[in-house]
């Protein structure tokens, strides 16, 4: 769902690209007849495209908040991705004066890098592509600034995005241009495209573990105990007591990361001055306590089953 136009000259990079994000829930052939209908062209506004979905039962999010585009270095980045079931493929452009790269990209996996030194390059879906090569051609004037020429493709997307719902109608406009020949402009790509990659990667990286940690914390949770007996105590320090895991219990701390096992002592604090060695410690009505008479303990850990 996008629409990026770059030139790419000896004056610079001038890149446009829309902010629209589609997203989907529902049957995958009710949803494949409804893309077709998107893509050829059938559809023609933002209306019909929610009737159309309500029509096939399909669910839809439509927004236009997405930042396509970016300042990299000394180029201007633009992207487009699609979601698939294991990875995301993305397909990105950076441009700057004298010289660009096409990067397709698996993850974070390169799987295609071409270089080229100028010309316009359209990022879309076929028939958005159609469109705006032929406003193109038609608007174009090669001799103007790059200003002029991000104001001309913010009116072809403006125009496409009246005749598609794939393209939405806010925009982002990004220029770049520092002194560089085809030479240099290469070099700086590959080191830029390069470091932006590992960036990607780290970022991935990053998510997968926020992913797992997430994933042991929503396990974790689920083993909290909110009732039943946790141990016995065995050591008694004023108020403060050592209490024997059972053999179902452990203890974690705020990370999950698991402090105490099951035969093992925790500590804890007391109130009560009625605390004799063997006695049981439980959890009622999620409230840790001495079994024999209901006082208060206290802990700075997480008890949970195994």
């Amino acid at each position: 769902m996008s629409l990026i136009i770059a030139y790419i000259g000896k004056k610079g990079c001038v890149m446009t690209g829309d902010k629209r994000k589609i997203g989907y829930f529902g049957d995958k052939e009710r949803l494949d007849e409804l893309e077709k209908d998107l893509y050829s062209g059938n559809i023609k506004s933002d209306e019909e495209f929610r009737k159309r979905a309500n029509d096939l039962g399909i669910s839809i999010k439509i927004t236009d908040d997405a930042n396509k585009l970016k300042i990299v270095g000394n180029c201007v980045r633009g992207e487009v991705s699609t979601k698939g079931t294991f990875e995301t493929k993305r397909r990105r452009i950076y441009g700057t004066t004298n010289g660009y790269q096409i990067v397709e990209l698996l993850g974070s996996e390169t799987q295609s890098r071409n270089a080229g030194e100028k010309g316009i390059i359209i990022f879309g879906n076929n028939y958005a592509k159609q469109l705006a090569q032929s406003l193109i051609q038609k608007k174009w004037k090669a001799s103007q600034s790059l200003k002029y020429m991000g104001e001309v493709f913010e009116d072809i997307l403006r125009e496409v995005s009246s005749k598609t719902p794939t393209v939405g109608s806010h925009f982002d406009t990004l220029i770049q241009q520092p002194k560089f020949n085809a030479s240099e402009a290469q070099k700086h790509l590959n080191v830029t495209i390069d470091h932006d990659i590992k960036v990607l990667v780290k970022f991935r990286q990053d998510l997968t573990e926020q992913l797992v940690q997430q994933s042991i914390a929503i396990d974790m949770a689920n083993k909290i105990i909110d009732k039943g007996d946790v141990g016995k105590v065995v050591s008694i320090d004023g108020n403060m007591i050592y209490v024997q895991l059972n053999d179902k219990t452990q203890a974690m701390d705020g990370n999950w990361k698991q402090l105490a096992g099951p035969g093992q002592n925790v500590l804890m604090f007391t109130e009560s001055d009625n605390v004799k060695l063997g006695d049981k410690v439980i959890i009622e009505n999620e409230n840790l306590c001495l079994k024999k008479d209901k006082s208060s303990l206290k802990c700075d850990i997480i008890l949970c089953s195994l």
